[in-house]
């Protein structure tokens, strides 16, 4: 072996666990792994997971917040409007150097795989040049995959459908869309069938932000499961927000979750940013805005967590924290039953995984060695301590760490100490 870690506990709650790792691939995992690695790491019991994964993202605004001036108001509608004043003003060096930034962040947190979109409304497509360049210059360290995401509407913006097709010709993988920003409901219905016959023409993954709005009748949503269901799209394609759902009446949602489940469409909550963003008309009672992450998944239907957005026209905060995510995601919907908050984990990990297509992702023997070492006993503690990343692994090969989390007490009238790292421990399936 290459590298042993020993004395792990893995996502499942197994402890005492050995992982084997050879030529960057995971080579075994058992108990008492007899085999001797070049290096040996102690992870003292705790966990290590594959890494993080965000299935929703906007990369070619990161780190933009305050150009040319702050959201005031804090709405999505005033984002946009930013955005679109900004984008005249983007150049690419600037726009490739704030990515890369933004992707150095992600390797501390153990986050490897997003999926980005990028705007192709700017007839320049600059940003779509940029970020096709930051994901050739991160592929040794970062799975990056884009979506041609058509800001302005796909059919309300003149030549946005062109610059959509030119951008999966440039290497964009996969179609996006905004129906619920169309001028019309029809016109919003009417974008949903283009873009999936485009995406089922080229052999193409689907993600679109779908009813981004407090509006119970933005039901876009439901023509994504049938056009899925039309075209044989079945587990390609993914709704991003659905926050509309929130708002929805139960009837309505009883018939709308088996449609989403029989249809294979995935679903993608963004809880820093849907609790952020909805809600702004409200008084109150004031709505929160994500969508029915536990009844979707109750449906049978893949929900992951997205961050959306970092330091942007959209949102002033965020670090490039998945487990800050699935904490917001873990409150928002209520999820604090021990199974429900490991999924909230698994909506940062292996459900993005699934959702992106990504190849050998696991801890099997096989998958690529990509693993993260967290300082905390299981996924529930993770997310609970925000915990720190002790190791960052690409293929078998070591490319961030960090101390674990402990504080040396100087207490009056009480022995010198460090304060608590994760007691007590919680499994999952306990």
């Amino acid at each position: 072996m290459d590298l042993v870690i020993r004395n792990a506990t893995l996502p499942d709650g197994s402890r005492g666990i050995d992982i084997g790792i050879k030529d960057g691939l995971v080579a075994a995992v058992e108990a008492r792994l007899a085999a001797q690695g070049a290096r040996e790491i102690d992870a003292g019991g705790d966990l290590v997971t594959p890494p993080f994964v965000d299935a929703h993202f906007h990369m070619d605004s990161v780190l933009s917040h305050g150009l040319p001036r702050v959201n005031q108001s804090g709405t999505l509608l005033e984002g946009i409007r930013l955005w679109g004043e900004l984008k005249p003003l983007l150049a690419q060096e600037a726009l490739i150097g704030r990515a890369l930034q933004y992707c150095d962040w992600a390797v501390a947190r153990g986050l490897l795989a997003i999926r980005s979109h990028v705007d192709i409304c700017d007839d320049r497509l600059l940003a779509v040049e940029a970020l096709l360049e930051v994901k050739r210059r991160v592929a040794p360290y970062l799975d990056l995959q884009l979506v041609a995401f058509p800001q302005d509407g796909i059919l309300r913006s003149p030549g946005a459908f062109a610059n959509l097709k030119r951008a999966i010709a440039m290497g964009v993988d996969v179609v996006g869309g905004i129906p619920h920003f169309e001028r019309t409901m029809a016109q919003g219905a009417e974008s949903v069938r283009l873009l999936c016959e485009f995406a089922a023409e080229q052999g193409l993954r689907v993600d679109m932000h779908c009813d981004e709005t407090d509006d119970p009748m933005s039901r876009h949503i439901e023509t994504l499961a049938y056009e899925t269901q039309r075209l044989g799209l079945q587990g390609r394609v993914a709704g991003s927000h659905l926050t509309s759902m929130h708002s929805m009446d139960n009837y309505y949602v009883s018939k709308l979750l088996p449609l989403i489940a029989e249809s294979g469409v995935a679903a993608i909550a963004n809880p820093l940013i849907n609790i952020t963003l909805q809600g702004r008309h409200d008084s109150y009672p004031k709505r929160r805005g994500m969508t029915r992450v536990p009844e979707l998944l109750g449906a049978g239907v893949d929900v992951a967590f997205g961050h959306d957005c970092v330091l942007d026209p959209w949102y002033g905060m965020g670090s490039g924290d998945m487990l800050e995510v699935a904490h917001m995601g873990l409150h928002v919907a209520q999820m604090t039953g021990v199974e429900a908050m490991h999924q909230c984990f698994l909506a940062v990990t292996e459900t993005p995984a699934r959702i992106l297509g990504l190849e050998g992702y696991g801890l099997a023997p096989g998958c690529k060695a990509d693993l993260v070492l967290l300082d905390a006993g299981s996924t529930v503690e993770a997310i609970r301590l925000r915990a720190a990343r002790r190791l960052v692994i690409r293929r078998g090969t070591v490319i961030a760490e960090a101390p674990s989390a402990q504080a040396t007490l100087h207490l009056p009238e009480r022995p010198a100490g460090t304060g608590f790292r994760h007691v007590p421990q919680f499994a999952h399936n306990t």
